[in-house]
């Protein structure tokens, strides 16, 4: 797997070749990274172009079982993206896995699931980096690097058609406008075919279209002083979700689902060589903007619809100084980001969820004759907010190196303040009757305003020693994570709910519900309801990167325990709730082992095997209902395994292709538990594929198969309002891709 692609300079062209490289001969260019991927003390899996053609990756969902215990399920939508490395992720709001393209981070994961033209190659460290890159890396970071116009200059084109229904194309220009001065723009397009059909009206679900865009420049006017600009655009659309009610087996629902996104993001890196250092500085801008609109119950019933709306401004500033002095190296840097976020998250109540959910538990209150009856066919609960998040901090790393020994220590201070401002309303009324007669009626009209805020403090430590041989290295590390709290804006619905109920004397039965005698004070009453705290995480981990026989022989080992206090879990609210919410477990724990191999024996075969192992579970868990203690962490596979293999095989004397290329693999998932009960799981499944590629100077045409066998299996399963829906993964797929290369 550990496979990286290289310029081959040749008299007529310059291509892009796949080989294996000496690990020491790898320049990582991430700013934060040592030299030399083999010293570093931490389990890293970097994934070159030609593994990303031959696997068809464009984004990181791709990366799933391909990296041991990482996993990114296909299900939702693009904003779903949710990501699980070593038994730690997140469903809904901020990511566990920091996402950074050409070292500039997303903080946003709803625009992590992104298509990209030309990736050079993928890096996925693995274990808490919290140190050097702070909130959200508690379990991990995965780097992009996309091509560069300096390295390779001319045209490339993609042109991909598949079954049943799919396409993606993009072309890419890349030129040195002058000598230091480089600057590419490519676009990209893609249609996803629809997974299925909603039988209630026809209409497909699951199928949608993305199309994206990148202009980078990159600009060294000296030896000492480099300068880059990425700018990204991309669109996102998509119909439905395919989520099937488990009694039917059937996608059936009566409102409209789809989601919108359109992502717009620049970094600007810039780098100057000093007299024994070296100062960067990291800007990254982003402006999101996206609509989820779905039927919430799923059920050809009307219950009530979500629409959630977010405009989303960002700015991150990251400066790191560098130097080494001898056997002496260290690192320090301030980093400060802010973001603003308003979100309007309207839920709609409709004829059958005023009658089941609300009308029913007053009416079963009531003295024989009395009912009360809505006005109103139906009603909306308005949730709008406002939340400006920001956060500092200053890191340093020093490294020392005593022989073959090294050792490093990090330390980070991070604050962060966020702030949740709402607007929860609602104005309905409804009519209470005496054996068929109106005798009063209710003006509901509730418009409440507040101000919520957490202040969130961590000291960020990290250790590791190194004992470093020829080509192999073994490490011992010890590194504390962190996610930083935040608030369950969709709590707000059930919320109102509680204060309408009241007006009526009593919760209705709900749990939780208001009463008249409760005097807790409105803000207060808030923020319990919607308020989670910080998960914080301790990762013990032993391990080594081990090179031979020339390099041809590469692989890696490691083995960790993580101890993991208040784990944000995503759950579902007991009864006829609305929406999810982040619950804080109260200790979890983690452990398991990753194993990676690559093996190259001469220039015709090449192997990769990667496997990760995690079993997570709860050591105490009481979510107010039910103890969960014991019980295995929901979402989170007990398995990955990745294996293929590449034969090349040379056309002699053929005047149109170099060689054909073979490379059939097997992906490995499970088992993974769906609820924190445990009470149901999808076993381990296996997805076998294969790529057939003819090879040429100046193109590539792969015939590629993925899931051949067909295999069932569910990516996402869940119960709300006592219903359980799910959604099946991709079936059987192939089709053809042509990659066309015009160097100059």
């Amino acid at each position: 797997m550990l496979q990286f692609n290289h310029v081959k300079a040749s008299p007529t062209e310059t291509e892009w070749t796949d080989s294996v490289m000496s690990l020491d001969e790898v320049s990582v260019t991430a700013i934060k990274q040592s030299a030399s991927l083999l010293r570093q003390p931490v389990a890293v899996t970097t994934i070159g172009r030609g593994e990303i053609d031959r696997q068809n990756v464009a984004g990181i969902k791709g990366l799933s079982d391909l990296v041991p215990n990482f996993y990114m399920p296909d299900y939702g939508s693009r904003m779903t993206s949710s990501v699980y490395v070593r038994g730690i992720g997140a469903r809904i709001d901020q990511p566990a896995v920091g996402l950074n393209v050409d070292n500039v981070p997303f903080l946003n994961k709803n625009g992590f699931d992104v298509d990209m033209l030309d990736i050079e190659r993928i890096e996925v460290l693995r274990g808490p980096q919290s140190t050097l890159y702070g909130r959200n890396t508690i379990a991990g970071l995965i780097n992009i690097y996309t091509l560069s116009p300096l390295s390779w200059q001319g045209v490339r084109v993609l042109a991909e058609g598949s079954l049943p229904g799919a396409w993606r194309g993009g072309v890419g220009v890349y030129g040195r406008i002058a000598p230091g001065l480089g600057m590419s723009v490519n676009a990209y397009g893609s249609h996803t075919h629809p997974l299925t059909v909603n039988r209630y009206n026809g209409a497909d679900v699951g199928g949608g279209n993305d199309y994206s865009m990148r202009w980078r420049t990159q600009w060294h006017p000296s030896e000492t002083l480099t300068l880059e600009n990425t700018f990204s655009a991309s669109s996102t659309r998509q119909s439905g979700y395919p989520y099937e009610y488990e009694v039917t087996g059937e996608v059936n629902y009566n409102d409209t689902c789809f989601y919108k996104r359109t992502l717009y993001s620049d970094g600007v890196t810039l780098r100057w060589n000093g007299p024994g250092f070296t100062l960067s500085s990291i800007t990254g801008l982003q402006w999101l903007s996206d609509n989820m609109t779905l039927d919430q119950d799923f059920l050809p019933d009307s219950y009530f619809t979500l629409t959630q709306r977010q405009r989303e401004r960002s700015v991150t500033q990251d400066i790191v100084v560098s130097g080494t002095h001898g056997k002496y190296s260290w690192l320090g840097g301030v980093f400060a980001f802010y973001k603003h976020n308003r979100m309007s998250a309207p839920v709609t109540f409709k004829a059958d969820g005023i009658e089941r959910l609300i009308l029913s538990n007053v009416n079963s209150l009531l003295p024989n004759g009395m009912e009360l009856k809505w006005d109103d066919e139906d009603f909306v609960l308005g949730s709008d907010f406002m939340s400006p998040v920001k956060g500092f901090a200053l890191y340093h790393r020093s490294t020392l190196e005593l022989g073959r020994l090294t050792l490093s220590g990090s330390l980070r201070f991070d604050i962060e303040s966020t702030t949740l401002n709402y607007n929860s309303s609602v104005n309905t009324s409804a009519s209470m009757y005496m054996r068929g007669m109106a005798i009063d009626s209710t003006e509901i009209v509730i418009d409440d305003f507040g101000r919520l805020h957490q202040v969130f403090r961590q000291l960020l430590p990290n250790v590791s020693a190194t004992w470093n041989l020829k080509n192999s290295a073994v490490y011992v590390s010890v590194a504390k994570g962190y996610k930083s709290g935040g608030f369950n804006t969709q709590m707000f619905s059930n919320v109102l709910q509680d204060k309408m109920m009241s007006q009526f004397g009593g919760g209705g039965g709900r749990p939780g519900a208001s009463s008249p005698a409760d005097e807790t004070p409105a803000d207060d009453k808030v923020a319990a309801t919607v308020s989670y705290r910080p998960e914080v995480s301790w990762n013990y981990e032993v391990g080594g990167h081990f090179s031979c026989d020339g390099g041809r022989v590469y692989s890696t080992l490691s083995a960790f325990l993580i101890d993991v206090r208040d784990q944000q879990v995503t759950v579902f609210p007991e009864g006829t709730t609305t929406g999810r919410m982040m619950a804080n477990a109260g200790r979890t724990r983690s452990l398991g082992a990753e194993f990676s191999l690559s093996y190259t024996p001469d220039k015709a075969w090449h192997f990769d095997l990667t496997y990760g192992y995690t079993h997570a579970k709860f050591r105490h868990f009481f979510d107010g209902i039910d103890d969960h203690s014991g019980n295995r962490v929901p979402y989170v596979p007990d398995h990955t395994l990745f294996v293929s293999a590449v034969y090349t095989c040379p056309l002699a004397g053929c005047p149109w292709a170099d060689a054909i290329e073979l490379s059939p693999s097997l992906r490995g998932t499970g088992s993974i538990y769906w609820d924190e009960e445990n009470s149901a799981r999808q076993p381990f499944y296996a997805q076998l594929g294969c790529t057939a590629t003819l090879k040429a100077p100046k193109w590539e045409l792969e015939l590629w198969g993925r899931n051949l066998t067909d295999t069932r299996f569910t990516v996402f399963r869940y119960e709300s309002m006592e219903n359980t829906f799910f959604q099946r993964g991709r079936g059987i797929s192939g089709g053809l891709t042509l990659r066309l290369r015009f160097a100059r």
